[in-house]
């Protein structure tokens, strides 16, 4: 594990300051309820609870709250695997699906295990300086571990160019 990827996981694993962050960067998720439980290099787990902020008309959560925390397991590895990197790496969501398989209506987990794949395609993008995308899955589970969604979200990496160098 690179020292950038450890700094990464340790601001992650501290809880108010990852609220912080959620808060500053991410209010919708912040009010939402959406929390990251688990991230390492290779597997990222967050969770959106099924509360009054989240739900939609039809007493389930929101599409837009599921996929909130699908995103947040994907853009957090792909964060992890750019952290302070030399030279910065520029990330950005160019496309995003959704799939629904039953009502969520309880606490949703969504796992991400894309990191590795993640990692090689930013080294491939920093090696020979072109972009690269990934459509990074995300499953969400209720607490049965049945399927109640699926997203794919495409990221896309491309090493910064510096401007007036």
């Amino acid at each position: 594990m690179t020292t950038s990827l450890q700094k990464f996981i340790n601001l992650t694993e501290h809880p108010l300051k990852f609220r912080m962050f959620l808060f500053a960067k991410l209010p919708s998720a912040f009010f939402a309820g959406v929390r990251l439980r688990f991230i390492d290099g290779d597997k990222c787990i967050a969770t959106v609870p099924y509360k009054w902020f989240s739900q939609n008309p039809f007493r389930s959560t929101y599409f837009a709250c599921l996929g909130m925390a699908a995103e947040l397991t994907t853009g957090a590895l792909v964060m992890a695997h750019t952290y302070r990197h030399d030279p910065i790496i520029s990330m950005l969501v160019t496309d995003i699906e959704g799939h629904f398989y039953k009502k969520a209506i309880d606490v949703i987990s969504f796992v991400c295990e894309d990191g590795n794949e993640i990692k090689r395609l930013v080294g491939e993008s920093t090696s020979t300086g072109e972009a690269r995308t990934y459509r990074a899955k995300s499953v969400g589970t209720n607490p049965a571990g049945e399927v109640v969604s699926e997203f794919f979200v495409t990221w896309s990496f491309k090493v910064k160019s510096v401007v007036g160098v």
